[in-house]
């Protein structure tokens, strides 16, 4: 099963799951999970070939969300589900293939679409590091700097570096390789008449008006909303504002 991290206690509400995205970890969720966790049970997981879960030979969204569907099973059976960019693929694949799972379901700044960008440059960016010769993180965070020019890019990044045994906690090279998987998105029947909230960061280019289509078939019941001044990683740069909408969304 994934490794995951539980904040808050059991409640009347429905338990929540959490699914970060690409080169993330359930650390990342941290802050988001505490605050969502004061009247409700919440668990975040490292995904495969992520964090401390396994290292897999593949890494597609069939498989994710069965990784999903093993956790929710382990908590009851039916979770609200919240997943960003990767993450939030491998909810909808989980929503449309295994709909009674999912009570509720939060989809963050991404679609139900392939697209054309690459993450390939941050990998080989992360692979040509000599980690051996690097003495800490703020070493590693100059040694990026010459490939990897956003500091915020760099920081996430960082966030997986296991400085003590000079290594990523991600496994770069399967990552690498089902890259064309992880960018696209397969071609699942089905729908999810729930309630699904596509939350997007206002300055992101993710999820455009192109989007609403594809999304309107497979989700019927898909509600809409923007943060104001976040872009695609909008939880952890307006965190509150991403919490409040999240919470108003599960608790309607």
């Amino acid at each position: 099963m994934l490794n995951f991290t539980i904040s808050g206690q059991s409640t009347a509400k429905p338990p929540l799951l959490i699914a970060h995205g690409l080169f993330g970890s359930a650390r990342n969720w941290g802050v988001i999970a505490k605050r969502l966790g004061t009247d409700r049970q919440v668990v975040t997981v490292d995904m495969r070939n992520h964090g401390d879960s396994s290292w897999e030979a593949s890494h597609d969204y069939q498989d994710l969300a069965d990784d999903l569907l093993e956790v929710i099973t382990h908590f009851g059976g039916q979770m609200d589900v919240l997943g960003h960019s990767m993450g939030g693929k491998a909810a909808m694949v989980l929503a449309l293939r295994h709909p009674d799972a999912v009570r509720k379901l939060v989809v963050a700044d991404i679609a139900p679409v392939a697209y054309g960008h690459t993450q390939i440059h941050l990998i080989e960016a992360m692979e040509s590091l000599d980690l051996d010769a690097m003495g800490g993180r703020a070493e590693a965070n100059e040694a990026l700097k010459s490939t990897v020019e956003d500091e915020g890019v760099r920081a996430f990044l960082l966030q997986s570096l296991d400085v003590k045994n000079h290594e990523w906690r991600l496994n770069l090279q399967v990552l690498a390789r089902e890259m064309p998987k992880i960018i696209g998105f397969p071609d699942v029947t089905g729908r999810f008449d729930r309630p699904a909230f596509f939350l997007t960061g206002a300055t992101s280019s993710y999820v455009t008006a192109d989007h609403r289509p594809d999304i309107k078939r497979l989700f019927p019941s898909a509600r809409f909303a923007k943060i104001p001044g976040a872009g695609h990683w909008l939880h952890a740069e307006k965190p509150r504002e991403f919490e409040a909408a999240v919470r108003a969304f599960l608790d309607a």
